[in-house]
Parts: structure tokens; C-alpha cells; sequence
């Protein structure tokens, strides 16, 4: 029988890692279940969620929301666009500029939530209190911030 490691007090950090690499991998579990309902990514999944939520969002504003690099999200913003879910248009003002919006396809498939990655981390949220909810995001927020700054 496989002996379970106990983890003391110093190996915190271990820990914290094994735990965040244990979500990774759910994520993309989840990812790859998506594709087969939605044909979505959860990355394309969000990317969607947030167009939908802000009509005429830039591909720039788009990366930054995200955290990915623009080339990635113009990535993403292509499949979407290929699959009818998406469309751009030149901005009036600034006709450099392109600017994001759903399809009806696309609006559609937004309204979607069961057994989509957010359907979970709202599961997740909905059976914690507000305060340890808020204290995991400060948690993740700083090591998102030490982590870059390395």
C-alpha cells in the first residue's frame, strides 16, 4: 500500500503548489469535456463570456483581461470567429482599432452554463463564505503578482 507523505508546516508551499497543480489539471479536464459539448476551450469559453459581457471590447483589452499574450487571444478570437461565434468590426474613431461582438450563434452558446468551467467555480463559491472567498482571491492575486515579478 502506497505510504501518503505527511506535510509539515515548512512544506506549506509544497503543498500549496501540489493543490494549484491539482486544479490545473482539472481545468483542463474540464477544457477538454467542454470541447466535446460546446466545442469550445475554456480559454475560448472565457473569451466568449467576455465579449459578451462588454460588446465592442478591443482584442488588446481583451488579452489584458484575460492575462494572455495578444497573439494567443488573436488566436482564440479566430476559432471563435471560424465557428460563427464571434465578429469584428472597425471601430468609427479609430478604424486601426477592431472591436468584438457575439453572433446570434454566439450569444446562444453564452447563455450556456451548465458544465462549464464557471459552473463549477460558482459551485465552488456558492458553498463558502464571502470572507474566505475573498481571502483566497488576495491569496491567488499575490501569488500571481510574485510570480511575475520572478
Amino acid at each position: 500500500m502506497p505510504r501518503t507523505a505527511s506535510v509539515s508546516s515548512d512544506d506549506a508551499a509544497l503543498e500549496f503548489i501540489r493543490l494549484l497543480w491539482k486544479v490545473d489539471h482539472e481545468l483542463h479536464s474540464v477544457s477538454k469535456r467542454m470541447i466535446g459539448r460546446f466545442g469550445l476551450t475554456a480559454p475560448q469559453r472565457l473569451a466568449l463570456r467576455f465579449i459578451g459581457r462588454e460588446p465592442g471590447l478591443t482584442l488588446g483589452a481583451l488579452a489584458a483581461l484575460l492575462h494572455l499574450d495578444p497573439g494567443t487571444v488573436t488566436g482564440i478570437v479566430q476559432r471563435l470567429e471560424g465557428g460563427g461565434l464571434v465578429e469584428r468590426a472597425r471601430g468609427e474613431v479609430d478604424t486601426r482599432r477592431m472591436h468584438l461582438a457575439l453572433t446570434s450563434k454566439g450569444q446562444m452558446l453564452n447563455r450556456r452554463r451548465r458544465g462549464t468551467v464557471e459552473a463549477a467555480v460558482r459551485h465552488t463559491l456558492g458553498a463558502v463564505s464571502r470572507s474566505d472567498a475573498a481571502a483566497a482571491a488576495r491569496v491567488l492575486g499575490q501569488l500571481a503578482a510574485d510570480l511575475a515579478d520572478e
